[in-house]
C-alpha cells in the first residue's frame, strides 16, 4: 500500500473500517546515527510497516534556548526542549537522502517531518506527502509553505479545539491540499484514560470528506489502541518506533518496536476476519441452517382428502422441507388434494 493510493481511494472516506495504512514514527530514536536509522528502517519494514517516518530539524530554528520540557521528566530528564534538540539533529539533506534511497531498498515509505523552511524544501524532492506535527497547527505561514508543494497534507491534531483544527484546515483548503486528519494527545507517554479515542469519531462526523486517522502516544502494552483506532474509523495509523524499548530518553518508552507490530497485524488480522462483510446477506455456510433450524407448516392432526384447511389443523416445525409458514394466510381455506397425515411436512401439491 502506497500513501497516494489511500489518498486516492474515495471508499475510506466511507464509514466502513478498512485496513488501515501505519506509519513507523521513528523520530530520532536513530540517535544521530547512520546505522541506527537503517536498522530501524530494516526492522519497521521487517514488522510490516508501510513507511518510516523520521524529524527532521535543527535545535536553533525550532526551539529557543530558554523553552521548557513538555514530557515526562522520569523517563527523559532533559528540561529543556532546546537542550534535547540539540542531541538529535545531526542528520540534514544528505543524511535523509541517504536513508530514502535505504527505503527503497527495504521496500517501505520515507517520510520525514520538516520543522523549518530549509528542510521542507529539501523534503519535497524526495517523499510523497507532508506531514505536519501537532506543534505547528497554528503555525500559518510554515503550513502554507508546504502545501505550496502541491502534495498531500497529514495533520496531527494534539491538543487543539475543534476551531484551531478547522482553522488550519481552512489554510490548507484554500490552496487545495488532499487533507488527512489525524487525532493525537500530546501527552509523552499517553495513558489510556487519556487517549480519548472517541474524539476520532467527532472527527469523522466534522470532516467527512477528509481522511482520518490516529498519531498514538499510549504505552504499547498490547496494540489495543491501535485496533479500536481502526474500528473506529482510522485510515492512517502512526506510532513511535524503536529498536529497543527499554532504552531510556526521548521516545523509546513509548514506541512500539517490530514485534509489536507483528501482533497488531495478526490481531488486525483476526478483528477484520471477525467483521468480514459490511452488507446484509445470509451466508453461504449458513446454506444447513436455514433448510433444517428453519420451520414448516405441519399437520397438527389428521386433514382428510377434501376437507378445507383451517387454522387449527396447523402446526409449524422444523425443519425447513416444505411450505415456510410465512404462507398460512394462503394455506388456509384451501383444500387437501389427499388425505394428510398428523405431523407430516405441507408441501404446495397437497393442497388447491
Amino acid at each position: 500500500m502506497k500513501i497516494l493510493n489511500v489518498f486516492g481511494d474515495l471508499n475510506l472516506l466511507k464509514r466502513i473500517p478498512h485496513r488501515p495504512y501505519i506509519i513507523a514514527e521513528a523520530g530520532v530514536n536513530h540517535e544521530g546515527s547512520l546505522d541506527l536509522a537503517k536498522r530501524l528502517i530494516d526492522e519497521a519494514a521487517e514488522g510490516g510497516a508501510h513507511a518510516i517516518k523520521f524529524q527532521t530539524y535543527k535545535a536553533a530554528t525550532i526551539a529557543s534556548k530558554h523553552s521548557p520540557s513538555y514530557w515526562d521528566l522520569e523517563k527523559e530528564p532533559t528540561r529543556s526542549q532546546f537542550e534535547l534538540f540539540k542531541k538529535y539533529d545531526k542528520f540534514w539533506k544528505t543524511e535523509f537522502e541517504l536513508l530514502k534511497k535505504h527505503c527503497d531498498k527495504a521496500g517501505i515509505e520515507f517520510l520525514s517531518t520538516p520543522f523549518d523552511v530549509e528542510s521542507a524544501t529539501f523534503l519535497n524532492d524526495i517523499m510523497d506527502v507532508f506531514k505536519i506535527s501537532s506543534s505547528d497547527i497554528t503555525n500559518k505561514p510554515f503550513i502554507e509553505y508546504m502545501c505550496k508543494f502541491g502534495k498531500p497534507i497529514i495533520l496531527s491534531t494534539g491538543a487543539a479545539d475543534l476551531h484551531e483544527i478547522e482553522e488550519a484546515k481552512s489554510w490548507i483548503d484554500a490552496i487545495g491540499n488532499p487533507l488527512a486528519l489525524l487525532h493525537c494527545v500530546l501527552n509523552y507517554p499517553t495513558e489510556n484514560k487519556h487517549a480519548h479515542l472517541g474524539m476520532i469519531t467527532h472527527l469523522k462526523d466534522k470532516f467527512p470528506d477528509n481522511l482520518i486517522g490516529y498519531s498514538d502516544h499510549t504505552v504499547p502494552q498490547d496494540m489495543r489502541p491501535l485496533e479500536i483506532a481502526t474500528l473506529l474509523g482510522s485510515v492512517i495509523l502512526e506510532k513511535h518506533f524503536t529498536h529497543d524499548k527499554t532504552l531510556q530518553g526521548n521516545d523509546h518508552y513509548h514506541a512500539m518496536d517490530k514485534s509489536d507490530l507483528k501482533s497488531f497485524h495478526v490481531n488486525i488480522s483476526r478483528v477484520f476476519e471477525l467483521m468480514g462483510s459490511f452488507a446484509i446477506r445470509a451466508l453461504e455456510s449458513e446454506a444447513p441452517a436455514r433448510l433444517n433450524a428453519r420451520r414448516s407448516l405441519v399437520a397438527m392432526r389428521n386433514i382428510p382428502k377434501g376437507k378445507v384447511i383451517e387454522y387449527e389443523d396447523l402446526t409449524w416445525k422444523r425443519p425447513a422441507h416444505g411450505l415456510s409458514p410465512k404462507y398460512i394466510d394462503m394455506v388456509i381455506g384451501k383444500k387437501a388434494v389427499e388425505d394428510i397425515e398428523e405431523d407430516s411436512v405441507l408441501q404446495w401439491h397437497l393442497i388447491k
